[in-house]
């Protein structure tokens, strides 16, 4: 089943990327990742950093599949806000859980800026804005929150945005500390860094099964075995692959558009990544190149559209509203794309051991803070290789109660 339909910018970014064999010979290891995305990547690179032997497998290409339909946004704030999370998971741990997406996006940051190969990574701030005035008060309240425990926030009035902008919000949180990435450039030159560290790379080759064995397990691949000690599901939204009775995604679709380049975007203050309090929400970013990517219009159907009018059809509502808010700007679309998204029911990623299958792992960033939740999912899982406590561990686990909780958005 494809994940996206349409015409991809991040690809066309980066020609020639970085290719490696299909598996040749059977292999043995520590760690076998299933999946060449954003999540089996990070998930490889963090491994092969801190010397732990492993595997790689991806069906097709490195950054093939949702990496190359991924918006690139590395945001510490998630589509569940603090204070919701507060209600969910008790003061203590949805502070320890947003100080986690902090500290992984600067680590990504840093990750970033030390790669071999330009990414097109970018610091930014990012711009939370009220749907409507009925928004502002649980605005407020995030805002509040995120002052009171250190978060680097500031509070825009109507005022303010109105002289920054060319539109008008009733308020906003504009939060430090987030950047955008090219995410094509940057999951394969992440997997250059990591194969140079150690970590082997078998493209065009698609795991069968998952077989126990005397020793582990056996990954049987469509061009041999391999034996291993620990399997880590990098699937993406695919779950279904990664079997076990814990993920019980939301899987969606959404829609994005990439503008060709603009002349001039003096009217968007600091380049900005935009997003608001709506549900589903629209969000908006600029690339090195001055287009405009505008994402959302999120449908809770999984296949992606199928045909070039139905997704005409939710290019031109994405350009509308951009429109509204930049309208001195005259966008043309020159890509455009639908995809599948999933999201959980508490908004946390599945991350971690199955508790039914030892040595076997999750590795599901679901939501919006997908690139986020990988390198979380990566430093857990390696964490728990190593014997070595993680704090978010407990409150990411694949066995965690969610029966309360209700999908937003």
């Amino acid at each position: 089943m494809s994940l996206h339909y349409g015409s991809l910018f991040w690809p066309s970014t980066y020609s020639a990327p970085p290719r490696y064999p299909s598996l040749k010979i059977p292999g043995k290891t520590r760690v076998v990742i299933i999946g060449g995305g954003m999540s089996g990547v990070i998930c490889g690179y963090v491994l092969a950093k801190s010397g732990i032997d492993a595997i790689l497998i991806e069906q097709g290409f490195i950054a093939s599949g949702s990496t190359s339909a991924n918006t690139g946004l590395l945001q510490y704030s998630n589509d569940k806000m603090l204070s919701d999370f507060t209600e969910q998971l008790g003061e203590k741990n949805a502070v320890l859980f947003y100080r986690a997406c902090k500290h992984a996006a600067e680590q990504l940051g840093d990750i970033a800026e030390g790669l071999r190969r330009q990414v097109d990574f970018k610091r930014r701030s990012s711009f939370y804005y009220a749907s409507t005035p009925e928004d502002v008060p649980a605005l407020r309240r995030e805002y509040d929150m995120l002052l009171q425990h250190g978060f680097p926030a500031d509070w825009w009035e109507e005022n303010q945005i109105g002289l920054m902008f060319p539109f008008q919000r009733a308020a906003a949180i504009v939060t430090r500390g987030d950047a955008e990435v090219n995410p094509y450039k940057f999951v394969n030159a992440v997997a250059e860094e990591a194969h140079l560290s150690g970590l082997d790379i078998y493209e065009n080759t698609a795991m069968l099964s998952v077989e126990p064995s005397s020793q582990g397990y056996v990954v049987k691949t469509n061009l041999g075995d391999i034996e291993t000690e620990h399997v880590i599901y990098a699937v993406g939204y695919v779950p279904e692959s990664a079997g076990g009775r814990w993920v019980e995604a939301k899987l969606n679709r959404s829609y994005a558009i990439a503008t060709e380049p603009i002349a001039s975007l003096s009217d968007w203050h600091e380049r900005f990544m935009l997003w608001e309090t709506a549900r589903p929400y629209l969000y908006l970013r600029t690339t090195v190149d001055n287009r405009i990517i505008v994402g959302g219009l999120d449908e809770n159907i999984r296949q992606p559209v199928q045909t070039k009018q139905e997704l005409k059809s939710h290019s031109l509502r994405l350009l509308s509203e951009l429109h509204k808010l930049f309208p001195s700007l005259d966008p043309q679309i020159r890509y455009e794309w639908c995809a599948t998204f999933g999201e959980s029911a508490d908004g946390l990623p599945w991350i971690g051991e199955d508790p039914d299958r030892p040595g076997q792992h999750y590795c599901l960033g679901y939501g919006g803070n997908g690139s986020i939740y990988s390198l979380l999912g990566a430093e857990i899982i390696r964490d728990h290789l190593l014997g070595v406590h993680n704090p978010i561990a407990a409150i990411v686990r694949p066995n965690r109660h969610t029966a309360s909780a209700s999908v937003g958005g």
